[in-house]
């Protein structure tokens, strides 16, 4: 039976490896269309929960884990089981390293790791953010050396994740999949094996191609984002609400797309992906101005909103060394658990290097966790009338929906608003 075949049919096999925000909603689409899934981590306290039916994903509900179990599914650890699946998709994470050049090492650590027991009839798919060529440069040769042909004995796509967690509007089924394939055998088992859990597939002509497709979007983001933060800046100088110019240029129904200013960028995306291209043109002799220009605005604001704070405080005459400090969400984006890359971290490790007294609040994130290079000993404080009026300050860093922001506006002294929710004056400072 060939490995299209036994996609249609149902009886692949699929290896899912990396089960965080790509990886869980990927494996759980899978199951539920009738797939057999076993997920790969190397954490093995997630391992765990998964094969005990509770989530590692806020908005993802123990139930929905563990109705994945009772179809089948299974986690583990052991990659020898890597000759199981007819389907290995990647999903680990591609930060940047300290001189923001690509780190490639969950990647490559992954494959070194499944790469003695990779055999004929599989497909592997990466679908980690990477540089363009990166598949062809860091997988294949891996293949080829355990004696595999690519687009014979074995198949090699990329097909870039497309998740974005906590919008309802949309999921994997429904988010349109671009799949470039290192062969035109490769990109028609790629094409087979999305479109049994994906509405539309979008096929590319190469594995580059996709590669490049996913940089684009995000720096599109990245730029434009950086745009209206700039603008958010002057806006600010000249007294003017950046948000309310906003609404009002998005009511143009051709040429204009609205973007939102805030403190900075955040999440696996945004604050990364630009990087991987621009160290990539540098092969080329390339220097992409604009795109690392829109990085160094992003990068800046967090720096601004402490600046605001500080002349706010200045006015009121109260240091900021000794204010007590809340900060009011510390995710990435609104309505999830997910501080990764989060501009509300870089803020408040700022404010704790001036010496203020911090706290926060925030309903998806009850702990501040374990993160590689910051470390806050801190947990959520319920927002009540009490605790806010308690404060010198209160920095509207992530504005959650579960905030009561009238409740906020009646008892904060002084609100540092980087998300545009309260009316400007009084004791509402724009940042």
């Amino acid at each position: 039976m060939t490995l299209i075949s036994k996609i249609e049919d149902r009886t692949a096999l699929i290896g899912i490896i990396g089960l965080g925000y790509v990886g869980t909603p990927l494996a759980l689409r899978f199951s539920e269309c009738g797939f057999g899934v076993l997920g790969f981590d190397v954490n093995a306290p997630r391992v765990d929960g998964f094969n005990n039916g509770i989530s590692p994903i806020g908005h993802i509900p123990d139930t929905q884990i563990a109705a994945m179990r009772q179809r089948g599914f299974e986690a583990t650890t052991d990659y020898a089981r890597a000759a199981e699946p007819d389907v290995l998709i990647i999903c680990v994470p591609t930060p940047l390293g300290v001189h923001r050049e690509p780190d490639m090492s969950f990647v490559t650590n992954t494959i070194a790791a499944a790469a003695p027991y990779l055999r004929a009839g599989q497909v592997m798919s990466l679908e980690s953010t990477v540089f363009p060529g990166a598949t062809e440069e860091t997988i294949a040769p891996v293949i080829r050396a355990a004696g595999l042909e690519i687009g014979r004995d074995y198949h090699l796509v990329f097909s870039p994740e497309r998740e974005d967690p906590g919008n309802a509007g949309f999921s994997t089924a429904t988010i349109p999949k671009v799949v470039g394939g290192m062969t035109p055998d490769c990109l028609a088992v790629g094409e087979a094996l999305y479109s049994a859990v994906v509405d539309q597939i979008v096929p590319v002509s190469s594995t580059q191609v996709a590669e490049m497709v996913k940089l684009l979007e995000n720096i599109y983001r990245s730029v434009n984002i950086g745009l209206v933060n700039e603008m958010k800046v002057l806006a600010d100088r000249m007294g003017v609400d950046i948000f309310e110019i906003i609404k009002a240029a998005a009511t143009k129904p051709f040429g204009f797309t609205p973007f939102y200013p805030g403190p900075g960028v955040g999440g696996h995306c945004i604050p990364i992906d630009p990087f991987y291209l621009t160290w990539k043109a540098r092969e080329y002799g390339l220097h992409t101005r604009f795109i690392e220009l829109a990085g160094e605005i992003n990068a800046s604001m967090p720096g601004y909103v402490v600046d605001r704070l500080f002349r706010a405080l200045n006015e009121r005459s109260v240091s900021i060394r000794g204010a007590k400090i809340l900060v009011l969400g510390i995710a990435y984006k609104p309505d999830i658990g997910d501080p990764r890359e989060s501009p509300s971290v870089l803020v408040m490790e700022q404010l704790r290097d001036l010496g203020a007294v911090l706290s926060y609040s925030d309903p998806h994130v009850p702990h501040f966790p374990q993160m590689r290079a910051h470390a806050f000993d801190l947990s959520s404080v319920p927002l009540t009338p009490e605790v806010l009026s308690a404060q010198d300050a209160v920095v509207l860093l992530t504005a959650h929906r579960d905030f009561d922001y009238a409740m906020i506006g009646a008892h904060a002294p002084l609100i540092i608003d980087t998300r545009g929710k309260f009316a400007r004056g009084g004791g509402v400072v724009s940042a």
